[in-house]
């Protein structure tokens, strides 16, 4: 173990640590206590089902409570025990499972144990089941101790993080039974539940203060839980690389997930993850002073709550500085050598020197983005398309009544897009392919739903884009959500946009329950909200962090709008729990992504040289890596490949297990994997529409170079026009 001597796989890279660490002045006291509490609940030298989980040298030398001084260095003495019980628990937790299942292999066993530990957290009442073991004892006395001091809001969500946390190990597990190494966009995702950092951020509240509950799930407040996760994590992987995957032959760590990835030396592969780190932690230094004060203004939070919310970032902000010192001490981790390892009173606030310079060429780069730079076309590597695709027999219909329907709506009016745009574009065959199964009145709803958002996916940026108008926009799009009603009694719609929206919602929405409404409503309000967040990286000319980009890449593109109009025929007969377990989740995410990258590479030329746009997979890579755009499109396709096989995999493997294991009737579990032939029909039918269409090849684009719009052009809707035209090649 790398604490105790012996040769490192790697030198620590140069962490990006922007803030000083503190130490709490109750540190002797949490010592003392938390010792006596783990000695309490038998976490001390006491076997378990014969299996040895910690020695009191263990406990001392891991200094749980040293952790807690770092990360929470304003919390009072009462504050600070009941936290370090907290993490004492969460680490016993991880041996106590590593020692009975991981090792074992043990998964039915695993579960039954998973399932039992949620009953000891109830969201409301007392807790009727007896504690059988250090982990559930733990467990009852913390969550007694907690709960009286928070609110009803913050209980539901702090348990929803520690199930996260517990299911996720099976992930884990079956990761290792198989010998599996995920690919980094899973990765990512699934280290974010499991290594329980969200969890941490719950316990940041409880020091600091609570969230109002008005904003606790909007996507600043998310994106700051995220980002602080991911840091956290990929660092703890860079410190705990060479225990968990040279020693406890462990396949969940960032750096080897890297290693694999990128076929490069552990160095590099350290390096990546690192620089990973530094980029989340931009991400929520941006969030924090871009988006939150917004937030908090358009929620009309008053000052107490204001207070608050600066409080709890900051408490974030002390975890960041506070558990990277810690990983410099603990002997649970790798830390010798290195520029990361200097240690001692005062190189804390040496280190963000060197910090802030060793990270500013990537902070430089992600704003320097110049539009409308020639980039010419790109040359398509060989695309991984495992399923047959198919086609609708009602395709020319479609096609017909599409165009009629633009012109009745008036979205051809020439303002954006005129007849023969519509019809170059070609959105019926994007239909035909991803629901070939569909009536002819089915297929020419999915294709104005296609066009529609198209159309404003299109208008967006040049209505308010080009003029920085985001006050105009986030208008423009409550308007949209309003024009959506779940009594189908909505405002009167003014132009194009509007009225093409309210004739698809009031056909689509009528024959719906009430429950399918509000969520194919809120799949659409997902993508018109995501390009406000295109056009505020816009404002700043920022191009996006690559985790974030993919997870809003996922919105930008409308997966949930397509998604939804597949779920729509099923819907009744698959539970809601169903959508939310992890395969099924899993499945959509990787098919999203697919399809997104997919998009990215066939539109690179069109949208940074004709768009003047950064909002691209190829572009967002190539910033990161600092690579040429060919070494960026072959990184992008071995994304979509990796994800197209995790798709394969859960679709094979783990559909049928969660069938089986949530004991679904044979009709619910065949529509189960209907929903995967729809998804396996999405990807296909996307790649064709993309092969097909004339949107994006260069013979479809101006032989030109494009030009912005210039200050002193008149640049209302009636203008924009004629570069829409001009980059549409509608000629």
């Amino acid at each position: 173990m790398a604490g105790h001597g012996g040769t490192q796989p790697y030198e620590l890279p140069d962490f990006y640590v922007p803030y000083p660490a503190r130490i709490n002045p109750h540190l002797e006291g949490a010592r003392a206590h938390s010792k006596s509490w783990a000695y309490e609940f038998d976490m001390i030298d006491v076997p378990q089902e014969g299996h040895h989980v910690w020695d009191e040298h263990d406990f001392d030398s891991h200094d749980y409570a040293l952790l807690c001084a770092y990360t929470h260095p304003d919390a009072t003495g009462p504050q600070l025990d009941l936290v370090t019980d907290w993490y004492v628990w969460v680490f016993y937790f991880d041996d106590h499972f590593l020692e009975l299942y991981k090792k074992t292999r043990d998964i039915p066993a695993a579960k039954a144990y998973l399932d039992r530990l949620l009953v000891f957290m109830p969201a409301e009442g007392e807790i009727t089941e007896v504690p059988e073991n250090p982990v559930e004892r733990g467990l009852v006395d913390l969550w007694n101790r907690t709960i009286p001091s928070m609110s009803a809001d913050w209980r539901r969500r702090f348990r929803l993080t520690t199930e996260a946390l517990l299911a996720e190990s099976l992930w884990e597990l079956s990761n290792i039974s198989a010998g599996r190494i995920a690919n980094p966009i899973e990765y990512i995702e699934m280290r974010r539940k499991v290594g329980g950092a969200p969890w941490s951020a719950n316990l940041v509240e409880y020091v600091t203060a609570e969230v109002p509950e008005a904003i606790a799930e909007t996507r600043p407040m998310h994106v700051l839980s995220d980002t602080f996760s991911d840091a956290i994590h990929m660092r703890n992987d860079l410190f705990s690389y060479q225990r968990e995957v040279e020693v406890e032959g462990e396949v969940n760590n960032a750096v080897l997930v890297m290693e694999t990835f990128f076929g490069c030396p552990t160095q590099r592969a350290a390096n990546l993850v690192n620089d990973i780190l530094t980029s989340r932690l931009h991400q929520f230094e941006n969030t924090a002073v871009v988006e939150v004060p917004q937030l908090l203004a358009e929620n009309g939070i008053d000052p107490q709550g204001q207070l608050d919310v600066l409080n709890y970032v900051k408490g974030l902000q002390d975890w960041q500085s506070g558990g990277h010192e810690w990983h410099l001490r603990s002997s649970r981790y790798m830390n010798k050598g290195g520029k990361a390892a200097t240690t001692g009173l005062g190189t804390s606030a040496m280190r963000i020197v060197s910090s802030l310079i060793a990270t500013a060429p990537y902070r430089t780069r992600s704003h320097s983005f110049t539009p409308y730079q020639p980039v010419g076309p790109t040359t398509l590597p060989d695309l991984y398309m495992p399923f047959k695709a198919k086609s609708s027999p009602h395709l020319d219909t479609a096609r017909l009544e599409v165009l009629q329907w633009g012109a009745q709506t008036g979205i051809t009016d020439g303002t954006i897009w005129d007849a023969r745009m519509l019809a170059a574009f070609d959105l019926p065959l994007c239909a035909s392919g991803i629901f070939p199964d569909a009536s002819a009145e089915e297929l020419t709803l999915a294709s104005e739903w296609l066009a529609w958002g198209t159309y404003a996916d299109d208008l967006y940026p040049q209505v308010f884009g080009q003029r920085r108008d985001l006050a105009g926009a986030k208008a423009t799009t409550a308007r949209l959500s309003a024009l959506m009603p779940l009594d189908l009694v909505g405002p009167p719609p003014v132009g194009p946009l509007e009225v093409s929206l309210a004739d698809l919602w009031q056909r689509t929405a009528g024959p719906m329950s009430d429950e399918n409404r509000r969520a194919f409503r809120q799949a659409v309000d997902s993508m018109t909200e995501s390009w406000l967040w295109e056009l505020t990286n816009q404002a700043q000319n920022r191009i996006p962090d690559p985790v974030d980009y993919v997870e809003m890449r996922r919105r930008t593109f409308g997966s949930d709008l397509t998604m939804s109009l597949c779920r729509i025929g099923h819907d009744r007969r698959i539970p809601p729990e169903v959508y939310r377990s992890r395969p099924v989740q899993a499945m959509e995410a990787a098919a999203a992504d697919y399809a997104c990258l997919l998009n990215d590479l066939f539109s690179y030329h069109k949208e940074t040289q004709y768009d003047g746009d950064f909002h691209n997979g190829v572009a967002v890579v190539q910033n990161f890596l600092a690579c040429t755009k060919d070494e960026s499109v072959a990184v992008v396709n071995d994304l979509m490949t990796a994800r197209m096989q995790q798709f394969e995999r859960v679709t094979e493997n783990d559909l049928p297990i969660m069938i089986a294991d949530f004991g679904l009737a044979d009709d619910v579990g065949q529509a189960v994997l209907g929903y995967a032939e729809e998804l396996r029909n999405w990807m296909s039918g996307i790649l064709v529409w993309h092969e097909g269409c004339h949107r994006y090849k260069a013979s479809d684009l101006p032989h030109r170079t494009a030009q912005p719009l210039r200050l002193g052009i008149p640049t209302g809707l009636g203008t924009s026009a004629f570069r829409l035209a001009r980059k549409a090649g509608a000629a």
